[in-house]
């Protein structure tokens, strides 16, 4: 293991040098317009887990628009919150924002002032916490992302599985250390950005970095080894069936538990299957489908997640009555909250 307890002129040295390159080269992102506003960090930060910056940014400038603050969250509809979130994924993060939200506003409480006590909310972990309380609060709380590991891992030539228990728990030491005593919400995002923009998985812009004389990995030329990994495992492959089913014009839906994939949202009846013509006469049994012309077959769309790769084999048939179910006009379904799936789907079936 290399050494991650930098002497301290080599602290002052990094903490310079980075907060000196952030300020002449950090992006203008939405949120950190209100770099004081606790809640727009945390619904940032919330919104930036697993998922790109730049992909974030629109869906963060609507959400805000309409829910500006806690109270706003708080009294939102799950339809709603959902209908604002659909498309960025991981919806369990939209979960327990509104979660924490509630409980917030139950008690009349504005944002919690300190990482300890953020962690205290649902969806808030210690990334997260440290974060908005370095942020919004100046609070001495370090932070460590996929960006930062990378920096870390090549600044000091980290040989070993980032991912171990014990190599984790020095990078947090590691970025507690480093912390300055003011700016820390700047040194945080310094070190973010630096890894974002700079210290990239691939050809990392080693010539444009500001610590690259204290570089470990640029000095034995090993940066493009870094960090060591565990190998991921094969993302498994799941097969589902799904009945498009219409009645004057409308169409069924669903709503998905509150909990698991997709939590909340509407979509399409399906089921996983190893049998699709079995798999399709349970569905429309169990729904009470008895179809006036023959189904139809209408294709197959593929959904990629992080944890498998999801195949649909759609089907389309029209029903003589409607069953006691939600049912509604194709024109309609834009107003409902939908995973990208079933939006592939309805494209399938206008198509």
């Amino acid at each position: 293991m290399s050494n991650l307890d930098p002497p301290p002129a080599l602290r002052q040295a990094i903490r310079r040098k980075l907060l000196r390159w952030y300020d002449r080269n950090a992006r203008d992102l939405p949120w950190r317009r209100r770099s004081a506003a606790p809640y727009a960090q945390w619904v940032a930060e919330i919104m930036l887990q697993q998922t790109q910056v730049q992909t974030v940014i629109p869906y963060y400038e609507r959400f805000m628009k309409r829910f500006p603050n806690v109270r706003a969250l708080a009294a939102a509809s799950d339809d709603e919150l959902l209908r604002h979130w659909q498309g960025l994924g991981y919806y369990r993060r939209a979960a327990n924002l509104h979660k924490a939200a509630k409980q917030l506003a139950a008690t009349g409480c504005d944002m919690p002032d300190s990482a300890d006590a953020l962690r205290t909310l649902p969806g808030i972990g210690r990334y997260t916490a440290g974060a908005i309380a370095s942020i919004a609060f100046n609070e001495r709380a370090p932070v460590v992302d996929g960006n930062v590991t990378r920096v870390f891992a090549r600044l000091f030539n980290i040989s070993q599985d980032v991912s171990t228990p014990d190599t984790v728990r020095q990078l947090w030491a590691t970025a507690e250390c480093l912390l300055p005593t003011r700016r820390c919400g700047d040194f945080n995002q310094a070190l973010m950005e630096l890894g974002a923009l700079i210290c990239t998985p691939t050809t990392p812009r080693c010539d444009d970095c500001p610590l690259e004389r204290n570089c470990q990995a640029r000095a034995l030329n090993t940066q493009s080894l870094l960090p060591v990994k565990r190998k991921s495992r094969a993302v498994p492959e799941v097969h589902h069936v799904v009945i498009l089913a219409q009645c004057n014009g409308a169409i069924l839906v669903t709503k998905r538990p509150p909990d698991g994939l997709w939590g909340g949202l509407w979509e399409f009846p399906n089921t996983e299957c190893d049998s699709p013509r079995h798999s399709l006469n349970k569905l429309l049994a169990t729904h009470a489908l008895p179809p006036s012309a023959p189904v139809e077959r209408i294709g197959t769309i593929t959904h990629r997640l992080t944890h498998r790769l999801m195949h649909f084999n759609a089907f389309h048939c029209q029903v003589a009555s409607k069953t006691p179910a939600r049912w509604v006009r194709a024109a309609h379904l834009a107003d409902l909250p939908m995973s990208t799936a079933c939006r592939k789907l309805l494209a399938l079936m206008k198509s």
